[in-house]
């Protein structure tokens, strides 16, 4: 069975649309009419419904009387190139007479009773703010394929190289290698001969010092047998004369 054509009246009627920038809240209001003599009740939804906060989502609205609803889009990274695929739907039916609990109308509502429509959301961005947008996309690329082109191994680069270039470069490294540990070779062999010099200079000099503390002592004891011998005479002169 097909269902009833929606007695509410919608402004707008197809589309939602939404305007940027979108760094922040951006609000869109939809207004709801009841040309007919019966109160209708009314539901709001979403198919992102944590992308918009939508006040009232539901109530219900007098004969003859209209309400405005406030659609409220959450803030996001606006992309030109992705359409929004959000929609909405307007859910109505006719209050009836004696009605005090609204949920239990809907939980009770048949098929044939139920009405509604639907919406689909657009995105709009501003024209000098969508070229703004363009030239920091465009940065950014031109930015990454520098740093790709920047980090091109360096085994890319010598693939230019022809095989006879590569070679002389080869041996050069190779020649360049040997030089260098004949260098660490010489620098070692000089670092073991000036340590040969120092332990002999050391030892040269560790003899002359012990010759001459010997001299000295020699010296000594020859000044203290010539004092005793001067003594000894001193005293046998004296007897004799005495």
């Amino acid at each position: 069975m097909a269902r009833p054509e929606q007695v509410l009246l919608l402004e707008p009627q197809h589309e939602l649309k939404f305007r940027g920038p979108f760094s922040d809240v951006v609000t869109t209001n939809l207004k709801l009419s009841n040309p007919t003599d019966r109160n209708v009740c009314f539901k709001v939804k979403t198919t992102a419904p944590r992308r918009y906060c939508v006040r009232p989502n539901s109530g219900i609205i007098d004969a003859g009387t209209s309400i405005n609803v406030s659609v409220m889009l959450q803030p996001f990274d606006y992309d030109p190139n992705e359409k929004s695929k959000h929609k909405f739907m307007v859910q109505s039916m006719l209050a009836p007479p004696d009605m005090t609990d609204m949920e239990g109308v809907w939980k009770e509502a048949k098929p044939d009773e139920l009405m509604d429509s639907k919406l689909r959301c657009v995105f709009e961005m501003p024209l000098d703010m969508e070229k703004t947008h363009d030239m920091e996309s465009n940065k950014m690329m031109s930015s990454s394929l520098l740093k790709s082109d920047s980090a091109m191994p360096v085994k890319s680069m010598s693939s230019t190289l022809d095989d006879g270039e590569v070679k002389k470069i080869m041996e050069e490294c190779k020649r360049l290698q040997m030089e260098a540990q004949r260098l660490r070779e010489e620098n070692k062999q000089i670092r073991e001969d000036d340590g040969l010099r120092m332990r002999k200079s050391n030892m040269m000099s560790s003899q002359h010092a012990a010759m001459g503390i010997k001299k000295e002592e020699g010296l000594s004891i020859r000044s203290l047998a010539l004092i005793v011998l001067l003594f000894v005479m001193g005293l046998i002169v004296g007897k004799l004369v005495l």
